[in-house]
């Protein structure tokens, strides 16, 4: 992991479009179905669309049904921080980038082996490049 990112908000809102601050900064999602990424299969590495860390690996992405871009584990451990959400009456882990804290999504228990974990994010949260 790199260098910690700190910015203040109207930094974030300069950097970020205002659907990537919603989700990014304040914890927001995207529909279902609707994402860049959900359906998405080429191989390459997905990036945190604030601060471009590298996050996730194609090899690690499945087809979960969910109409998000699921994956099995991120790159390495350290790439991505969890926190519990106890937001709209759910009790949730919340997944976001370790380097600049932006929000990806939430991490379930119902992905496929040997993790048995579902990295559940938002398209609009990564940016996606191809593998050469």
């Amino acid at each position: 992991m790199g260098e910690k990112v700190n910015k203040s908000d109207e930094e974030w809102q300069e950097v970020l479009s205002p659907q990537q601050y919603a989700v990014c900064r304040l914890k927001g999602t995207e529909p279902a179905f609707t994402g860049a990424y959900w359906n998405h299969h080429a191989p390459g590495v997905y990036r945190c669309v604030a601060c471009s860390a590298a996050l996730f690996s194609s090899d690690a992405k499945f087809d979960s049904g969910t109409g998000w871009p699921s994956f099995s584990a991120p790159l390495s451990p350290d790439t991505v921080a969890t926190e519990e959400d106890t937001s709209h009456s759910m009790r949730r882990t919340e997944v976001h980038c370790a380097t600049c804290g932006s929000h990806l999504g939430h991490i379930f228990t119902d992905g496929p082996q040997p993790t048995g974990l579902r990295y559940c994010l938002n398209s609009i949260c990564l940016d996606f490049v191809p593998k050469e």
